[in-house]
């Protein structure tokens, strides 16, 4: 079975950036994603380059974009603004995130007068009628959840606010979100649950990013990556063992991959490659 894909960028910071997002949307935009999204930044710091992006994006690729929204330092009225501008220009899916509290805040502090959750968020959104909304999931524990069970209660409860499907942080074996979609399912969720993938670009900024979210590191992947790189052959063994991860969920039945791209698109694409996806569209309108 060859998967369908879904695809994460985030937003430009400078012209290098800029160049490097088109160079990414380039490269993969002819594998057919089913949605590209774009992300927000800790604290909503990059609230205007996001809008600015996904407003590019989808008039002048054809891509169906997904923004990322958050209730992060706005108020309800600021939030729901800046997606009624997204519905406005086109854009009618949502990834819907309580969002990251600015760095070196601590906890999460929702404003005054803004969305207390990521629930509030969803339903104000769905209540609209205009969007496709998605939300995140953790086959590991979220740093500030009570635990694995509170995390299902709450992905339940976001889907019943009106989400249509969930993208998970990334993992590193099979086992994690296959123990997790069991757990979903018995606590009677019956909406799409898509695993995101994080082709893995550089071994050590991988890992960090893996303690900063609460995902598991395998021992065994230390040990593969340090000799990787004795012999100068991370890239092979990042494809290698992306492709195998890929690969085993698909025979559990998966069907749709969202992969993290960090705007680099080769691993990514050698990736579907190999998972038998291959380009079907190409891109006439980008300079």
């Amino acid at each position: 079975m060859t998967p369908k894909i879904s695809l994460e960028f985030f937003p430009p910071q400078n012209l290098e950036g800029s160049f490097r997002l088109w160079d990414t949307i380039h490269a993969l935009a002819p594998l057919d994603p089913r949605f590209v999204s774009v992300t927000y930044g800790a604290g909503g710091t990059t609230r205007d380059l996001t809008r600015d992006a996904v407003r590019t994006i989808n008039k002048a690729t054809g891509l169906t974009v997904a923004a990322h929204l958050t209730c992060v330092d706005a108020t309800r009225e600021e939030t729901l603004e800046i997606a009624n501008e997204y519905a406005a220009a086109g854009v009618t899916e949502i990834v819907a995130l309580r969002g990251d509290p600015p760095k070196g805040s601590g906890r999460f502090e929702p404003h005054p007068q803004g969305f207390a959750n990521s629930v509030e968020l969803i339903e104000a959104l769905s209540a609209t009628g205009k969007f496709t909304l998605r939300v995140g999931a953790y086959p590991d524990i979220h740093p500030e959840a009570r635990g694995a069970q509170a995390d299902i209660d709450w992905l339940k409860a976001k889907l019943d606010a009106g989400a249509a499907e969930a993208i998970t942080q990334f993992f590193f074996e099979a086992e994690t979100f296959l123990r997790f979609r069991d757990r979903c399912a018995k606590a009677g969720i019956d909406k799409p649950i898509i695993p995101g993938i994080l082709p893995i670009e550089n071994w050590k900024g991988a890992r960090n990013f893996a303690f900063r979210c609460g995902a598991s590191v395998p021992a065994w992947l230390d040990d593969a990556f340090s000799k990787a790189e004795r012999d100068g052959r991370e890239d092979l063994l990042a494809t290698a063992l992306c492709t195998e991860l890929c690969s085993d969920l698909i025979d559990e039945g998966v069907d749709s991959l969202h992969f993290y791209t960090l705007n680099r698109p080769e691993l990514t694409r050698d990736v579907c490659h190999a998972l038998g996806v291959t380009p079907r569209v190409q891109l006439e309108n980008v300079a």
